[in-house]
């Protein structure tokens, strides 16, 4: 038996996929290799998980209908989806929605109608996010609030997602748990990502941009907590064939001003602010409510900002220095 994990060589996807394997799990890895900001990036991750005898990886765009085709050999071996593979950032979906459409809509419904005809499937675990709850001003956020007033098209591509499992698990019984979750960080991340592309612009001398406003702050959830919540999730499939969303926090909400500070103490170098005007797909606060997580499996994130950050500088500071990729 095995897992299936698409979006591999992507962030959380490579991180989840090394866990299980490091367990002596079975992986078909999916990624269809687009290059991210750093080109050689997913390369450095791949080269990580091809050490394990037990991972074998495909170049499919999941997007295309007969994507999977090429599985259908493995189709009674898999026990397991946790689907991952998804263009991410909000403002670039404002700039291009269209390939927000193709990769996290199109190809959310090709996994679904690969998962239906798995005999053995046990349970679906894919990434959706904290973006749905968009316009929302209550906080936390709990997975019982409106997410009808979306701010960005990324946001309406993950929500699409989750409606689109919802409606597969009701016609052919699939179990779905969808993870809404909140800046995910730390090693081998992605670096479009406001924590990397800041920790960039301090280590290089380049000013920092900072929107303006002293209350911009996010629940940063450090990726081992994020890979934790992922396991415990699994091992808990929702029953009767359903679909559900869970939050994944930290559920300790910080501010960016205080991330900037925490980059400069691990950095030992001060950073240049620019302050500028928050654009409006931004929200200004996101905050998980992550007692349904924590009830349904004990999860409970372990991992303070301070700590998080100090492991991605170690981690960030040996890759810019094209050192041996293996330490951590």
């Amino acid at each position: 038996m095995a897992f299936l994990v698409t979006g591999a060589a992507g962030f959380i996807g490579f991180h989840v996929t090394r866990a299980l394997l490091e367990r002596g799990e079975r992986v078909i890895g999916v990624d269809n290799l687009t290059p991210c900001p750093d080109p050689n990036l997913k390369k450095s991750r791949l080269l990580l998980l091809e050490q394990y005898p037990g991972f074998s990886l495909h170049g499919l765009d999941i997007s295309q209908p007969d994507a999977f085709a090429a599985l259908a050999g493995r189709a009674a071996q898999i026990r397991g989806i946790f689907h991952f593979a998804a263009q991410a950032g909000v403002r670039h979906s404002l700039e291009n929605p269209y390939v927000f459409a193709d990769a996290n809509v199109r190809g959310h419904v090709g996994v679904l109608e690969f998962a239906r005809r798995l005999p053995r499937l046990e349970h679906l675990v894919y990434a959706s996010s904290s973006s749905v709850y968009g316009r929302n001003t209550k906080l936390p956020f709990a997975e019982s609030d409106p997410v009808d007033q979306p701010g960005s098209f990324y946001a309406v591509s993950k929500r699409s997602a989750e409606l689109a499992s919802s409606t597969y698990s009701y016609l052919y019984g699939i179990p779905q748990t969808g993870l809404r979750f909140f800046t995910v960080y730390g090693p081998w991340g992605r670096p479009d990502m406001a924590y990397y592309s800041f920790a960039r612009a301090i280590r290089e001398g380049r000013p920092v941009p900072l929107y303006a406003g002293r209350s911009l702050s996010r629940d940063f959830t450090y990726i081992a907590d994020a890979v934790s919540a992922v396991l415990a999730v699994f091992d808990n499939p929702p029953r009767n064939g359903t679909a559900r969303v869970l939050n994944v926090g930290s559920q300790r909400p910080q501010s960016v001003r205080r991330l900037i500070e925490v980059l400069e103490e691990m950095l030992e170098k001060k950073a240049h602010i620019l302050e500028l005007p928050r654009p409006a797909a931004d929200v200004e606060k996101t905050w998980a409510d992550i007692s349904a997580i924590r009830a349904l499996t004990g999860w409970q994130p372990q991992t303070a900002l301070i700590d998080g950050i100090a492991a991605f500088t170690r981690w960030y500071c040996f890759y810019a220095a094209d050192a041996h990729m293996d330490i951590l």
